[in-house]
């Protein structure tokens, strides 16, 4: 579905939020996010699972709109083999202002077919067959076992309204008695393969591991590192467990300043060279073809949706001319 998977999903911070305390509910409000997802599974305790389900429902019920500087809802339910899934689901899934359904420990397809069929079943006008796709609530599945990597191929393909994978990383740690270190090699092959599924599947969002360390400049320095890392291997976002967390995290997985302005420079240069038929042209000295200017044109398209001066730019270099 054109919806789920459009290029205009962002989600370069997805910040977790307990839905089980009210402080953090009314605080979410305030904060700037990409996204915001409020805990219904491990931060909630089995026995405070029910109130923390009517807390976020209520809460959800309240907003007359989705605040102004988050650009996605989510929730992530509790896991499909527990008794908790479906209650979650039939609490939450008519929500008008919910664009997301999380699904953690998604192990084989038939998870996703579960969540997919509760969907139509429970908001029917908002997961009708439509030609532009319409307004599903979008589902983003946690990658978190080894037979979910081996799975991915047929988890990308269960629904039409999956728009990304998460890599659950403790929880896949935990899975393969594996040992986290700083140097994540560990998961080397997990996260490869997850970016790679994603990308063969059209999945707008590959959302990496959670960075435990947060506090003081080791814990910003590792985050760094982190997010570095992560965008080298094809992740467009991270998952976030503290507020402070977000801002880094949204600056590293946007394009660089740098990056940006060379982009604009050959869009603003390519759409001269097209215009006199030229297939092929120069930019420094370096050959620009269609697939160079594919890719500046993604940079420049993300630029404009994380809130970058475009319109400054493309002034700026209104005069580029190909070589």
């Amino acid at each position: 579905m054109a919806a789920a998977k459009s290029s205009s999903i962002l989600r370069r911070a997805l910040l977790y939020v307990p839905a089980s305390s009210p402080r953090m509910l009314m605080k979410s409000l305030g904060l700037a996010s990409d996204n915001i997802t409020y805990d219904l599974e491990d931060s909630v305790t089995p026995a405070a699972k029910p109130e923390a389900r009517d807390a976020l429902r209520a809460h959800l019920t309240g907003l007359s709109s989705r605040p102004a500087s988050v650009a996605e809802l989510a929730v992530r339910i509790n896991a499909v083999s527990t008794p908790y899934a479906l209650d979650d689901l039939t609490a939450l899934a008519a929500q008008p202002h919910l664009d997301a359904v999380m699904v953690p420990k998604v192990n084989s397809a038939s998870d996703l077919t579960f969540v997919t069929d509760a969907l139509r079943h429970l908001a029917p006008a908002r997961h009708a067959p439509t030609p532009t796709g319409g307004n599903p609530v979008k589902i983003i599945a946690l990658i978190e076992s080894a037979r979910a990597v081996m799975d991915l191929r047929e988890i990308c393909a269960a629904s039409p309204y999956l728009s990304g994978l998460v890599f659950a990383a403790e929880d896949f740690a935990l899975d393969l008695s594996l040992t986290r270190t700083p140097g994540l090699g560990e998961f080397l092959y997990a996260r490869s393969a997850i970016a790679t599924a994603a990308r063969a599947a059209d999945l707008p969002s590959t959302v990496d591991l959670v960075c435990t360390s947060y506090r003081g400049a080791e814990g910003l320095a590792r985050l760094e590192e982190e997010c570095r890392g992560g965008k080298a291997m094809g992740f467009n976002g991270k998952q976030c467990i503290h507020p402070s967390q977000v801002e880094t995290v949204q600056r590293l997985f946007a394009p660089g300043d740098g990056e940006v302005e060379w982009a604009v420079r050959i869009v603003v240069a390519d759409e001269k060279a097209a215009g006199a038929g030229r297939g092929a042209w120069t930019l420094d000295g370096a050959m620009i073809d269609a697939p160079v200017a594919g890719k500046a044109r993604a940079i420049v398209d993300k630029a404009q949706r994380c809130g970058m001066d475009i319109k400054g730019l493309r002034e700026k270099w209104k005069d580029q001319e190909p070589e």
